[in-house]
C-alpha cells in the first residue's frame, strides 16, 4: 500500500513538474519594463506602432467616411513581407482628428504590444465609433433558445445589445492605450460609459484625435465586427460634447476634453 501510495506522489510530482516547466515565464512585470516592440509574440513593428506615446504632428480633419474608404495594401504582399512602408502612401501614421458618436469604451486585454500585462493601467481601451447615419439602426430584443444536436445554446439578448451589434458593423475603433494613459490619467473608460448612457440613442458625440494607423494583425487574422481595420490609435486627445450634438467637427464651442475633467 505504502509503495503503491509513493508511486502515485511520484507520477504527480513528475506531472506537476513537466506541465510547469511548459508554462510560459511572465512575459514582464509592469509596462516601464515592456520594450516598445512588446514581448510575448505578436508583430513587433506593428507593436511599435501601438507603443507611440507622443506626436507633435498638426493633425489633418477628416471623416469617418474617409477612414472607411481607406484601401487595404495588397494583402498577398503584405502577408509574406509584414513590410509598414506599404501602408505609409495610404496614411498611416498621419495625425487625424475625426468626429463620430462614441457607442462603447471596453476595457482591454493582454496583448503583446502591452507585454500580456492585465491591469487596467497596463492594457488599452476599445473605442466604437459609428456616423450620424448608423444611429437609425435599430434591433429587437431576442428570446433565448436551447441547444440542439446540431446548434449551441443561444442566449437572451436586450433590444440595447441587438442594437449595439447592429451598429458596430458600420463602426470605426479607436483605441486609448496604456502609454499614452501614462500622461493623460483621464483617459479612463469610467469617464465615458455613464456619458454615453446618458446621451440620446446611446451614442455619445466625440471629437477624437490621433494617429491613423492599420490593424494588420486582424486584417490577417481574426476579423472584428466593424467597417476595416483602419484605426485611430493611439487616441492623443479625446473631446466630447457638452452642449448635446451642437458640436461641430471644425469649431471649438460646446467641446470639453477629457483632460480637463477633475
Amino acid at each position: 500500500m505504502k509503495r503503491t501510495l509513493a508511486l502515485i506522489l511520484l507520477v504527480v510530482f513528475v506531472f506537476s513538474s513537466a506541465s510547469a516547466a511548459k508554462k510560459k515565464p511572465l512575459c514582464k512585470p509592469n509596462l516601464d519594463k515592456c520594450p516598445l516592440v512588446g514581448c510575448g509574440g505578436g508583430d513587433p513593428e506593428l507593436n511599435k506602432r501601438k507603443n507611440i506615446r507622443t506626436n507633435n504632428q498638426e493633425p489633418t480633419l477628416r471623416t469617418l467616411k474617409f477612414m472607411k474608404e481607406i484601401d487595404d495594401p495588397d494583402k498577398k504582399e503584405f502577408k509574406k513581407t509584414h513590410d509598414r512602408a506599404l501602408l505609409t502612401p495610404l496614411g498611416e501614421g498621419e495625425m487625424i482628428t475625426v468626429t463620430g458618436y462614441l457607442l462603447a469604451a471596453r476595457t482591454g486585454s493582454a496583448e503583446s504590444c502591452n507585454c500580456r500585462l492585465t491591469k487596467p493601467s497596463e492594457t488599452d481601451n476599445h473605442l466604437v465609433l459609428v456616423e450620424e447615419e448608423t444611429l437609425n439602426l435599430t434591433a429587437k430584443a431576442t428570446k433565448a433558445k436551447p441547444a440542439t444536436a446540431t446548434k449551441k445554446a443561444v442566449k437572451a439578448k436586450t433590444a440595447r445589445e441587438n442594437t449595439l451589434a447592429r451598429r458596430e458593423l458600420q463602426s470605426i475603433t479607436a483605441e486609448f492605450t496604456p502609454r499614452v494613459k501614462k500622461d493623460h490619467p483621464n483617459f479612463k473608460r469610467e469617464n465615458l460609459t455613464g456619458r454615453i448612457d446618458a446621451a440620446p440613442k446611446k451614442a455619445l458625440l466625440v471629437r477624437v484625435t490621433g494617429l491613423l494607423m492599420f490593424d494588420s494583425e486582424h486584417f490577417l487574422g481574426r476579423k472584428l465586427p466593424r467597417v476595416n481595420n483602419w484605426e485611430i490609435h493611439p487616441v492623443m486627445k479625446l473631446e466630447f460634447c457638452e452642449t448635446g450634438n451642437d458640436c461641430t467637427a471644425n469649431t471649438d464651442g460646446g467641446w470639453r476634453s477629457l483632460n480637463d475633467l477633475p
